[in-house]
């Protein structure tokens, strides 16, 4: 018996969330999530990963969790956490402050503010601290915390929306205006750095030069129409003032990375895309005096995340690539790329060392969960040096496959192939549609990892069909805008492939997709009756009601427009114009805090399943397992116990014949 064999097992296991690397490069720490002493939910605890012999050591103890750490120069360890700062201390959950563990000695508070704190980020030579915060909307620094005690006190949670958006995700915003703060490097009060910003600053991403004199930040302002393009802007610290750096229309720049030395931001650079265009992905670096630009040609990788040497001569770009990922060295003045340091798995959480020629990073795939490497930097397609990680994986149950097989229209899609070990006849398949659709089943994945389907005897088949990242630009055209049928195309390529081997059993097949995989599968639902049982989560059912309700509406309309404007495509691609086809025993996923799906999709979808099944109540073969408390992801260890228990029994009984008997949990 394996982890895999056992869902309380497997929901339990620790795993690697981030790396982050102490300035002078000789500590390196990991942040840990595992459950919490009830079982309830995960937490984070950091832990020191050797740099070559010895075993990891953890560090942090508590039961709210520790998370966000980042280095001073001084060698202390900032985190931020909700614990107390006593041990005697009772209560409910503290707000988030930031702490500083010394070399020695027990971890102090830093600093504190109403609302809590977050992400701190240091200059690398000053130590000034940067750090996110939130001011009630309709409060100033001066009764901010006077009147949340108010709110709390009297349990107000009304919020007085002026615009959108209104939530992201999983959570509402607008009763709190986001702020950017900063630390002095001698400590002190927090400094507000952008006093006037309302919402320019939500769910911002920022950075800071090594002398702590400039600082790079996304900025989003309320256009006209509901819109707020993504935009990014410099801060003179020593003066306050911020200049607009990177604003245009019809475009997003994300994730403003400042060289240390402050004369380049990095930033994400993409095309919001339109009925007729598709996204684009890439890299723009942008002088912070000049602004002139330069664009590096990555190839086909689809940029996920950059950083910078610590001398600023270079750029380390990681992304998805052909199935895989990679790692590319870009030189920053001509944009050119340098060297390919690897391309054979998915790669996060960059640690360039300060003497330049070591690289630390999170190496993850398909069959390997993410786990802490070293690379070296001048050399190219190496092979990565594991170190000890604080979370281990049990052996896998199967075996994976690397597939390339022809499209309709001959071009190549990739896709892996997870089979059992010494399985008894031909395999059981299920057909896994991931997400995005800008993504790739190119890493390893804890909520929907293939090899707890496996352990129980079942193939998994996780094709990268059109708009799948990797594959470079033209792979998002040819499935424009968001065509089903092109992408269902591609997927069943593969799967008659597939089906085709030996060691698959073809009679035998379950679809299941979550997000825009849910999507997928609720629109294959109504238009195919190959599958003896389909898993929808946080599915799209019908587009002209998600395209409004969504927490992106503007992104959604910008693209699809009204049904009026586009009927045929309306028609075709939403998947509640084919409710009375549906045949296929469906099992519908759906957290009652998901906002980017909203829960009127399930609901909808269900009531759609219901009211069409003209037989016997007690015969629906349908079910709805609804998460109440869960967003758009399962984000507790018992729900996600639950919900591959539920998945896996109700494609047992529809696909295999076999008796289910829902968890014990619910």
């Amino acid at each position: 018996m394996t982890s895999f064999d056992d869902l309380a097992r497997f929901t339990a296991t620790p795993r690697i969330t981030g790396l982050t690397l102490s300035l002078d490069g000789s500590r390196l720490v990991a942040s840990v999530q595992s459950p919490d002493s009830k079982g309830a939910r995960y937490l984070s605890s950091l832990w020191e990963v050797p740099l070559d012999d010895g075993h990891p050591v953890r560090l942090t103890r508590s039961e709210k969790g520790e998370s966000a750490p980042a280095f001073r120069p001084d060698g202390s360890l900032l985190f931020v956490s909700g614990r107390p700062e006593t041990p005697s201390t009772d209560g409910p959950d503290d707000e988030a402050a930031l702490w500083s563990l010394p070399p020695t000695g027990e971890p102090t508070v830093v600093s504190r503010r109403a609302g809590g704190v977050g992400g701190p980020v240091v200059a690398a030579a000053s130590g000034a601290i940067l750090v996110s915060g939130t001011r009630l909307t309709h409060s100033t620094d001066e009764d901010d915390q006077q009147r949340r005690a108010a709110r709390k006190d009297r349990k107000i949670t009304a919020i007085l929306h002026t615009g959108m958006p209104i939530r992201y995700w999983d959570h509402e915003v607008g009763d709190t205006s986001p702020r950017l703060l900063l630390q002095p490097p001698g400590g002190g009060d927090l400094v507000d750095l952008a006093p006037d910003a309302r919402f320019e600053l939500s769910e911002a991403s920022y950075s800071i030069s090594a002398d702590g004199s400039t600082v790079a930040s996304s900025w989003e302002p309320r256009r006209r129409g509901g819109r707020c393009p993504a935009g990014v802007v410099v801060i003179d610290v020593a003066t306050g003032r911020r200049t607009e750096l990177a604003v245009k229309d019809g475009w997003e720049f994300q994730g403003p990375t400042i060289s240390p030395d402050g004369r380049v931001v990095a930033m994400g650079k993409g095309r919001e895309g339109s009925f007729e265009h598709s996204i684009t992905g890439g890299l723009v670096l942008m002088a912070t005096a000049s602004g002139e630009v330069v664009e590096p040609d990555l190839g086909d990788l689809f940029p996920a995340e950059f950083v910078w040497s610590a001398d600023s001569a270079t750029l380390y770009v990681a992304g998805a690539l052909h199935g895989r990922g990679a790692i590319l060295a870009i030189e920053p003045a001509t944009g050119g790329v340098l060297r390919r340091l690897v391309s054979d798995a998915s790669y996060s959480s960059l640690c360039p060392s300060p003497d330049g020629e070591k690289l630390y990073a999170l190496r993850s795939a398909v069959d390997a969960a993410p786990h802490p490497v070293r690379l070296e930097t001048i050399l190219v397609e190496q092979i990565p040096v594991p170190l000890e990680s604080p979370a281990v994986t049990d052996d896998l149950p199967g075996q994976l496959i690397e597939l390339n097989i022809p499209a309709a229209d001959g071009e190549p899609v990739h896709a892996w192939l997870c089979v059992p070990v010494n399985a008894e006849g031909p395999a059981p398949l299920m057909l896994w549609i991931h997400g995005g659709p800008f993504s790739s089943w190119n890493s390893w994945s804890w909520r929907w990892n293939p090899w707890v389907a496996v352990s129980q005897g079942w193939a998994v088949l996780l094709p990268d069909p059109a708009l799948s990242t990797g594959y470079g630009q033209k792979w998002l055209d040819r499935a424009w805008p968001y065509v089903a049928a092109e992408v269902f195309a591609d997927c069943e390529s593969v799967l008659e492939a597939v089906i085709e081997r030996p060691d698959i059993d073809g009679s035998r097949v379950a679809c299941l997709g979550g997000s825009f995989g849910g999507y997928m599968t609720n629109w294959i639902a109504g238009h195919t009756n190959r599958f003896g049982a389909i898993v929808t989560h946080a599915g799209l059912w019908a587009l002209d009601q998600q395209h409004k309700t969504t927490d992106a509406a503007a992104y959604k309309t910008g693209i699809f427009g009204e049904p009026a404007e586009h009927p045929d495509w309306y028609a075709e691609n939403s998947p509640h114009m084919a409710a009375a086809d549906i045949s296929t025993p469906m099992l519908v996923i759906h957290g009652s805090r998901d906002f980017r799906v909203p829960i009127s999709e399930a609901l909808r979808l269900w009531w759609d399943l219901v009211s069409h099944f003209d037989r016997d109540p007690a015969d629906l073969p349908h079910r709805f397992l609804q998460l109440t408390g869960e967003n758009h992801w399962v984000t507790s260890p018992a729900n996600a116990e639950i919900w591959y228990d539920t998945v896996l029994g109700f494609c047992g009984h529809h696909v295999r014949g076999q008796d289910w008997t829902p968890s014990l949990l619910l």
